[in-house]
């Protein structure tokens, strides 16, 4: 599979889904904490996989604004997991030149992971290899719904723009406005829903479902979602023949 992709149109920015760490667990019989603990290993993988590949954008979904109803104990456990994950990998990723970046409201996180996040954004703001964005307490409506109060905001206080310069500064307005829209969005699990994840970035994402869990998921995996999409003719609204005609 990994030959094959030299051969392949390559995303510029992946996002995913990490669906199935809880069902993992549960169909080992083990606790659901040691699924989401399971759940690193193919994460690193994964990063890496994406940089050798030369993605140049990978955005994780870690924690969902919905996440927050799950049961205080299990929330509590994935917080710990990510300030933990985040403490111990930052050095090895600012070595490789990956820059982190955070959506989300994290405000509503504690100011133990808000000063570390502040810290891996610092230290890792002038790195080039790979964005690496991690969504935390993020939802997509929110997300839409804070940049629309932003720019209602600025169109009273500078007047009325045309169309096109009110998308360009609706979309300044979102959290990922540094970040390209997405490519290809994966999600694992076997669950076909979006979830409320970027939703206004996804537009004309080419969307991968595989039935893995998470933490089975491995780079071979990636190879295959990354196969789909280069197989997919991407036509962002216009007729095949036009496409032809530009390529």
């Amino acid at each position: 599979m990994k030959d094959d992709l030299m051969n392949m149109s390559i995303p510029d920015h992946i996002a995913i889904i990490m669906d199935g760490n809880g069902r993992w667990a549960e169909k080992k019989s083990l606790p659901r904490k040691t699924g989401h603990k399971s759940g690193i290993k193919p994460a690193k993988e994964i990063i890496k996989a994406c940089m050798q590949k030369g993605i140049s954008s990978l955005t994780l979904f870690i924690f969902s604004a919905e996440n927050w109803s799950r049961p205080t104990e299990e929330v509590n456990w994935i917080m710990d997991l990510f300030l933990n994950s985040l403490k111990t990998e930052i050095d090895e990723l600012n070595n490789k030149g990956v820059r982190l970046s955070f959506i989300g409201d994290t405000t509503l996180l504690s100011e133990q992971i808000q000063s570390s996040i502040n810290y891996a954004k610092n230290l890792t703001k002038d790195n080039k290899n790979m964005n690496l964005i991690l969504a935390i307490s993020y939802g997509g409506r929110q997300d839409i719904i804070s940049a629309s109060k932003r720019l209602v905001n600025y169109v009273l206080k500078n007047g009325k723009s045309n169309e096109i310069e009110l998308e360009d500064l609706f979309i300044s307005q979102l959290m990922t406005s540094s970040i390209p829209d997405v490519d290809l969005l994966i999600r694992t699990g076997g669950e076909k829903r979006i979830s409320n994840f970027l939703l206004w970035q996804i537009a004309y994402a080419e969307i991968y479902f595989t039935d893995i869990l998470w933490p089975s998921f491995t780079e071979n995996d990636l190879d295959k979602a990354i196969s789909f999409y280069s197989n997919r003719e991407r036509r962002f609204g216009k007729v095949s023949k036009q496409i032809e005609e530009i390529n």
